[in-house]
């Protein structure tokens, strides 16, 4: 199954099990592509002692999955993209939900 993750939420233990989520579908088969939008950007600052969200976001890349980063969400919030969130764009975020069999959001 081909999955879409939208994130668009910067708390901590939702973005966190959005990508446990996103790692347990990867194990079972699945392509899993995630697009943070609006507040989700901020996911690779996000990390608690609890909620460990940049380790998901490895597992999930190092599984095979993908992460994209609305350039112009991060923009707003004077933040860069990076390896593992890279600066995309609406017709990436388009492609994924027209791409994918299920779409979930958090």
């Amino acid at each position: 199954m081909k999955l879409g993750i939208i994130i668009s939420s910067n708390d901590p233990e939702t973005v966190w099990n959005a990508f446990r989520f996103g790692v347990f579908s990867v194990k079972q088969g699945s392509e899993v592509k995630v697009f943070l939008t609006a507040k989700g950007v901020e996911s690779e600052n996000l990390d608690t002692d609890q909620f460990k969200v940049t380790e998901q976001m490895a597992a999930l890349v190092n599984g095979g999955g993908e992460i994209y980063a609305c350039g112009t969400c991060l923009k707003l919030r004077q933040l860069p993209g990076s390896d593992t969130c890279p600066l995309s764009n609406m017709k990436k975020m388009y492609d994924i939900v027209r791409e994918s069999d299920r779409i979930v959001t958090f």
